[in-house]
């Protein structure tokens, strides 16, 4: 019975392949149609010189056309505003190098194909042909999804480094204002000696405002990029401080300030949250296995007493 099984999930994967093929090469890429198409096309020929490099390992020829059309099926199913969306989150995430947000949504096409075929073979050697289609359903919508919640989950770790650093870097800022500094030199400072996110975006507010960007339009824009409520206290009080004539230095003082309770006090919340963290991982893990340890030789004198 066992050797029927894996001959049908073998078949039904060979059979999958031409079906994941067709399908790819069904939708379109949006990006390289009608005279996008051919200003690609005139791109390649011009970008191409007489020596450069011409593709010919396999992946270079086979693998990588393919996922591309993969990718061109994960643009079709995605709704409009989709590219946005996942910028946004990408911003929150730090912009990771190498995937952009079409990427991304290449990868959501490449996701959909591979895990509704690996969750259909399941659902076959599972529960036969009848569990197939719903399997395979269930598979495509976790391949489809799985790119944003990715991309999620990474944003949410970051936002919480942020929220973990700021209070230093203030101080940092803090120090040089006031040790004589203006607000880009000490930007600059801090992103000299800092290290982690939030120095990343102090690099990037910084290198915004070298390239002819205001302070304010480049604060603005590193409040946009964050979820964190004291990093957007922080943008709208020097903005502020800017546009009214307010010492840098003093705004930078108090933010620094209160920026130590809010982290002193978001450690204690954590805290707080902790037993309630651990109570069912103790109920379900622990208890069970100290009941069997401390209860069972009673339990099994008992029985023998009473047979």
């Amino acid at each position: 019975m066992s050797g029927q099984v894996y001959l049908l999930v073998g078949v039904a994967a060979i059979a999958l392949v031409p079906v994941a093929i067709a399908v790819a090469f069904t939708f379109p890429d949006r990006r390289r149609s009608g005279v996008a198409l051919t200003l690609a096309h005139i791109e390649e020929g011009y970008g191409r010189t007489p020596d450069g490099p011409v593709p010919t390992s396999f992946s270079e020829r086979a693998v990588r056309p393919l996922l591309s059309r993969f990718g061109g099926l994960g643009r079709s199913l995605s709704p409009q505003g989709t590219v946005g969306r996942l910028q946004r989150l990408l911003d929150r995430a730090g912009n990771p190098p190498g995937w952009p947000a079409e990427r991304v949504v290449a990868a959501k096409g490449v996701g959909l194909l591979v895990l509704a075929a690996l969750v259909g073979l399941m659902g076959l050697a599972a529960g036969g042909p009848g569990m197939v289609p719903l399997a395979a359903v269930i598979g495509a919508a976790l391949g489809f999804f799985l790119p944003d919640l990715l991309v999620y989950n990474m944003g949410i770790k970051r936002q919480d480094e942020l929220r973990s650093t700021l209070p230093d870097v203030l101080d940092t800022l803090t120090i040089c204002v006031e040790a004589g500094q203006g607000f880009d030199g000490a930007l600059a400072q801090v992103v000299r000696n800092g290290r982690g996110p939030l120095t990343g975006e102090m690099s990037r507010v910084l290198q915004e405002m070298r390239i002819g960007r205001s302070r304010v339009e480049a604060l603005r824009g590193f409040a946009g990029r964050t979820t964190v409520p004291e990093l957007r206290g922080f943008a709208t009080a020097v903005i502020q401080a800017s546009e009214l004539g307010v010492p840098v230095a003093q705004v930078l003082r108090e933010q620094a300030r209160e920026m130590r309770v809010r982290r002193r006090q978001w450690a204690e919340e954590k805290a707080q949250k902790l037993p309630v963290k651990i109570l069912f991982p103790t109920l379900f893990c622990l208890f069970p296995s100290l009941f069997v340890v401390i209860l069972g030789p009673g339990v099994i004198k008992i029985i023998a007493a009473f047979s």
